[in-house]
């Protein structure tokens, strides 16, 4: 089906699949404005008469049906004749514009700059680069006099200001203070009311070690608001004037969110004030010390980015420290402290896991016998950190630590358990179900408990195995239930799932062009995460995934891109589009396990493409046995990520 899609942020204008639409004159322009202003609800005809016309004529409703057909011809030329219109629709007293979420770009704007305010700072300094980059002028340019048009107009351009000033936050949270100087002062240059701008502005100079700058622009600021409301500035200002005079240390700090608010900096110096405080507490002793860093670290982890590579960085150094103190009860502790939830089934570090793993395996022989809650926290870890392998160890190790953390009746040690439990649950094809009702248990334990972070885990393993029965209905529940927790709890990598969820639904449903659109936005997002066992070959996979679900048998690869873990699936797909069946057939036996993570199905559909394209009929019936106990599922889908599209037609396939 052909996209339509709407600007209104300068002139209005309107396309099909990427080619502009002739509309006619100014009247059919603006019925059509007026409809995307009521943002897909039924605007009645009388409604749409009086703001046509000042003083309406005879033949008002006759005119305005007419607009309304020229219209319909252009939006949707493919229409049969007589057929109900579905994108611009008869309802009820009058009509309704029904364009998709991300066919408007002031719509398409006004989610990138909410969505940018939950993300760490580089990748919200991205999302609001590429929002403001929609704007070609004021916002329905040629219908500014319009009454109709007045309250969206205004709340358009004050979101715009907005996200000119989360930017240049985020510039300061990622040490450009110097890019954000001249920016700031060309917006202020517009708009001198902005008491955030001003304050913005001020910060960078001091950063930029500008100080008398910084003091004069919050002089201008106190002068401006002075003589043109009568106002003194407010609490924000007086506060970074104040600071700035006293050259307090907290504002040398970086930011830790792309909003920057007056609130972001006083957390900052609370924090500052209190590392200071416990860094001269000589009555600490190391242990402790070295238990809270592992807390630190947890934080610094579910923060995504820059805070998960350094956690992850700083883990192994961790651990060590406390083997050298020959305490396995210690050693225990660090090692089991960190319980970041995990919802990918492949490790970021591979090296590095295998040493947490080792160390574990060290901890739990030291240890006295019995149930404990080091012991259950070992066990998990291994069953975590073993992830995608299929050594026997790392499932016996997840059986172990939830049987214990049930007869200890410790809600968070179960929950830990729980996770290690998931993660070895991607050992063959068909198990969907089985991830659902882990899913399921952590929600509603994680819900009783207080545990957010895990009740988040829990919505969204209940959202990959959602997709893989192909019910999106409850998708969107588990999607829309983790968002809320995640801006609750402050947890950015929640949304860099849901966007590849959202991107996979589109897929499903068939809409291949908005799906492509919406697997670019999704790799974007996911880019600086710190999530590499994510992000490595996953855009060119998702991309080759559509076109296989969309009927190619024999795609075209570009093996220059990074594939990453999926090049030897994707390798013999050039043999076969190079006509080499023979080479197909030795690369097929040539390839190594599937790896146990939550692509092992799309592996499995991968090879069934390959084996039938190449005619190895040795094959067949070893990967149908694989892909069988997936019947009626999504092919791959149980990953939240992407889809080949039923499993059914790979299998039908086989058994031809």
């Amino acid at each position: 089906m052909a996209q339509v899609g709407f600007g209104v942020l300068g002139a209005l204008t309107a396309e099909r699949d990427g080619t502009a639409l002739a509309l006619k004159g100014p009247r059919h322009r603006a019925v059509l404005a007026r409809l995307i202003v009521a943002r897909r609800r039924v605007v009645p005809v009388g409604r749409l008469v009086d703001d046509l016309w000042a003083d309406p004529p005879p033949a008002a409703l006759g005119a305005l049906r007419t607009f309304v057909a020229d219209l319909r011809r252009v939006l949707e030329p493919e229409r049969p004749p007589r057929a109900p219109a579905r994108l611009l629709a008869t309802e009820g007293p009058g009509y309704v514009l029904r364009p998709e979420p991300q066919a408007v770009d002031a719509w398409r704007f006004e989610t990138a700059v909410q969505e940018a305010a939950g993300l760490p700072a580089d990748r919200a300094l991205t999302r609001l680069d590429g929002a403001l980059a929609l704007w070609r002028g004021p916002a329905y340019a040629d219908h500014a006099d319009e009454g109709w048009t007045r309250a969206e107009r205004t709340r358009l351009t004050e979101l715009r200001l907005r996200a000119v000033e989360q930017r240049a936050a985020a510039l300061l949270a990622l040490g450009r203070a110097d890019q954000a100087v001249p920016d700031l002062r060309a917006h202020l240059a517009d708009h001198l009311w902005r008491e955030e701008a001003w304050r913005l502005l001020a910060l960078a100079q001091y950063r930029t070690g500008r100080q008398g700058e910084a003091l004069a622009a919050l002089r201008e600021a106190r002068a401006v608001l002075a003589d043109g409301l009568g106002l003194d500035p407010g609490p924000a200002l007086r506060r970074l004037e104040a600071d700035i005079l006293a050259q307090d240390p907290a504002l040398d700090l970086v930011d830790g969110s792309a909003a920057g608010t007056s609130t972001d900096a006083a957390v900052a110096r609370l924090w500052q004030r209190t590392a200071t405080a416990y860094d001269r507490t000589l009555a600490l002793g190391a242990r402790a010390r070295l238990e809270s860093t592992v807390g630190l670290m947890r934080s610094l982890a579910v923060s995504g980015g820059a805070g998960l590579h350094a956690a992850r960085e700083q883990r192994s150094a961790v651990i060590a420290a406390a083997e050298e103190y020959g305490d396995p009860e210690l050693t225990a502790r660090v090692i089991g402290a960190f319980d970041v939830p995990a919802i990918w089934t492949r490790s970021d570090d591979p090296e590095l896991a295998a040493g947490v793993v080792a160390a574990a395996e060290r901890a739990l022989v030291a240890l006295p016998a019995g149930d404990t809650a080091a012991r259950c926290r070992l066990l998990a870890t291994v069953a975590l950190e073993s992830r995608g392998s299929r050594e026997p160890r790392a499932p016996q190790a997840a059986r172990a630590a939830e049987a214990v953390a049930r007869r200890l009746n410790d809600p968070a040690l179960l929950a830990f358990a729980l996770n290690g439990r998931f993660m070895q649950s991607c050992t063959r094809a068909g198990l969907a179900p089985e991830r659902d009702a882990v899913g399921a248990e952590l929600v509603d334990l994680s819900a009783r408990h207080g545990l957010a972070v895990h009740e988040v885990l829990g919505h969204l393993i209940r959202l990959q195995s959602a997709c893989a029965r192909a019910d999106f209905a409850a998708g969107d529940r588990h999607a829309t239930a983790a968002e809320k927790l995640s801006d609750r709890h402050e947890l950015p990598l929640v949304r860099v799932f849901t966007a590849w969820y959202r991107a996979l639904r589109s897929a499903a449903r068939g809409r291949t062009a908005e799906a492509v659109a919406a697997v670019r936005a999704a790799a974007a997002d996911l880019a600086g995460a710190g999530m590499p066992g994510l992000e490595t070959g996953l855009l060119p996979l998702a991309l080759l995934a559509l076109r296989i679900a969309d009927g190619t048998r024999r795609p075209e690869v570009d093996l220059g891109l990074d594939w990453g873990p999926y090049r030897p699936w994707v390798e013999p797909f050039a043999l076969l589009a190079a006509g080499d069946r023979g080479a197909v057939r030795a690369a097929l036996r040539a390839l190594p396990p599937s790896p146990a993570d939550l692509l092992y199905e799309a592996r499995c559909c991968l090879e069934a493409v390959l084996v039938v394209e190449s005619g190895d009929t040795e094959l067949r019936a070893g990967v149908r046995a694989r892909l069988l106990p997936a019947a009626g599922e999504l092919a791959g889908a149980g990953s939240g990520l992407l889809t080949l599209g039923p499993v059914d037609r790979y299998l039908a396939a086989l058994a031809d």
